[in-house]
């Protein structure tokens, strides 16, 4: 599996509308696939698939089973770029839940700092706000695109909105056997870490249902199964004991845990219910391996087999948080993080239900843009989380997974051809495996150039604001790194704050005051 560290490309505008005679040449090397350079990551010549495409400029449906078979997370090279010129119309990535960037940036604000721009990722970001875009019936998504007009001309805000159904009740899903694996590392002492997972432990003991099962894996300089498997029913005081029986020691062998987790969910295993390895932990590894791959490699045999997905939570002011990203998005799973008592016990307690279903598995987004409306487009975030073009329909390369109630969110700048106020603009179509059956299932909506807001701050609706509030500020945190460019038309800090907080009061809405916020004190930080 590639590397998936973040590389973002330098811009080099070109017009997507006068390029399509480079389809033909470039046909020839695609027809080779999306092969690697000899750096391991991906050649910017090798996305998409010029012979697939018809001429009317949108990718023609694909037969089953194609592609090379490579990973999310592949990346171009430096010669690449932001802002996709033609003929790369198209944009894929894997779906994304993750929350963990935001929630951490959070935190290092409020202690006085501001964030390394490498952990910010704006889509956790806008994905930390929960959308009201309609939710299908079944599993699988339902699909919403929007936009609105920024104030930099011919350039717009695209959203593109994606939801599963809604959670059911806790007494509806399926049984879940939870296997914890918790840091318990000399750094696990300072308050707000070890402490902070316990009292979320024994809260979350206390809501599951009688048939589901709890063991607990620690690990310092070694990994140890403190609690098997374990039914709660009549042994809730037992699994408590366990929780309360935690405690910090050496360094942080995170590779062992890990792989005695998965060892321990093994021999749990519970046909007919949800198997999960949660990990909490400040993913300061400094024993044993310490990069994703080789601890993932190390237990992918039980992860292939059975399918059982690691969540992340991390905790702590000093947080490796390149390491636990990697782990969630390489183990099929999702990543969170919490820095006090009420975040825990709204991860533990809320959000670890929804992660225990699956709705779907190995979902891909793509975004084929219309060139003859479209100058040039960029995907805001999911730098590591892209999928080459023509591995879209090539259902062995990796996808996210998705359980109920959940929104995932993708915001794109798109700079419009002067003058168009009609025309096609882009069409969306997710793509997704059933999580029992593994049956593909696709679901597709488009954009008229006409339908998009007269104005993004005025007439948009309220979630494509609050979306566009959360992915600027990302933006603005990563200003200082020379590696991305700024977006275009994005307002200050100031302007962003006074948003938000119109935002927060329209609906009374405590995370968006967080946000607002947040974003006061990066302002003070920053100008």
């Amino acid at each position: 599996m590639p590397t998936p560290t973040a590389r973002p490309m330098p811009t080099a505008r070109r017009r997507l509308g006068t390029a399509l005679l480079a389809l033909g040449t470039a046909g020839a090397l695609l027809l080779t696939g999306c092969s690697a350079s000899g750096d391991g990551t991906s050649s910017s010549q090798d996305r998409g698939k010029a012979d697939s495409r018809p001429d009317d400029g949108f990718p023609a449906p694909a037969p089953e089973g194609t592609g090379t078979g490579e990973q999310r997370g592949e990346q171009p090279d430096d010669e690449s770029r932001d802002i996709a010129p033609s003929p790369d119309y198209l944009s894929t990535f894997a779906l994304d839940v993750d929350t963990a960037s935001y929630g951490y940036t959070r935190r290092t604000l409020g202690d006085g700092s501001l964030p390394d721009p490498a952990t910010v990722r704006p889509e956790e970001f806008v994905n930390s706000f929960r959308q009201d875009y309609e939710r299908p019936d079944g599993d699988g998504f339902s699909v919403t695109v929007d936009g609105a007009r920024t104030s930099d001309e011919n350039w717009s805000l695209v959203r593109v909105g994606l939801a599963t159904r809604a959670a059911e009740g806790d007494s509806k899903r399926p049984p879940a056997a939870l296997t914890f694996v918790i840091d318990v590392s000399g750094s696990m002492s300072e308050p707000g870490r070890l402490d902070l997972a316990q009292d979320a432990l024994r809260t979350m003991t206390n809501r599951l249902r009688d048939d589901d099962s709890v063991a607990i894996v620690t690990f310092s300089d070694e990994a140890e199964t403190v609690l098997p498997m374990t039914r709660l029913d009549d042994h809730r005081g037992e699994i408590r004991d366990a929780v309360d029986s935690l405690e910090p020691t050496d360094s942080t062998n995170l590779a062992a845990g890990v792989e005695t987790g998965y060892e321990t969910a093994v021999e749990g295993l519970r046909k007919g219910a949800t198997n999960r390895v949660v990990l909490l932990s400040d993913a300061l590894a400094n024993t044993g391996a310490t990069d994703a791959e080789t601890i993932l490699e190390r237990i992918s045999g039980e992860r292939r087999e059975h399918g059982i997905t690691l969540f992340g939570v991390g905790v702590g002011s000093d947080y490796g948080d390149s390491l636990m990203e990697q782990l969630a998005d390489e183990g099929d799973g999702h990543t969170t993080y919490v820095s006090t008592e009420e975040e825990a016990e709204k991860v533990f307690c809320e959000e670890l239900p929804r992660h225990v279903d699956l709705t779907a598995r190995d979902a891909k987004a793509q975004v084929s843009f219309d060139p003859a409306t479209v100058e040039e487009f960029r995907l805001i975030g999911y730098d590591n989380r892209q999928v080459a073009d023509e591995d879209f329909r090539d259902d062995r390369v990796d996808g996210g997974e998705v359980g109920p109630g959940h929104t995932v969110t993708a915001l794109y700048v798109v700079r419009t051809e002067e003058g168009t106020e009609g025309g096609h603009l882009a069409t969306a179509t997710v793509r997704w495996l059933d999580p029992d059956t593994r049956t593909p299932h696709e679901e597709a909506v488009g954009l008229e150039a006409s339908a998009l807001h007269p104005d993004l701050w005025s007439a948009s609706p309220y979630g494509l604001q609050v979306a566009a509030v959360a992915a600027y500020f990302a933006d603005a945190l990563r200003q200082e790194d020379s590696r991305w460019t700024d977006l275009p038309a994005r307002p200050t800090l100031r302007q962003l704050g006074y948003h938000a907080d119109d935002l927060a009061r329209d609906r009374e809405d405590k995370d968006l005051y967080g946000l607002a916020e947040a974003i006061e004190t990066a302002d003070g930080m920053l100008n």
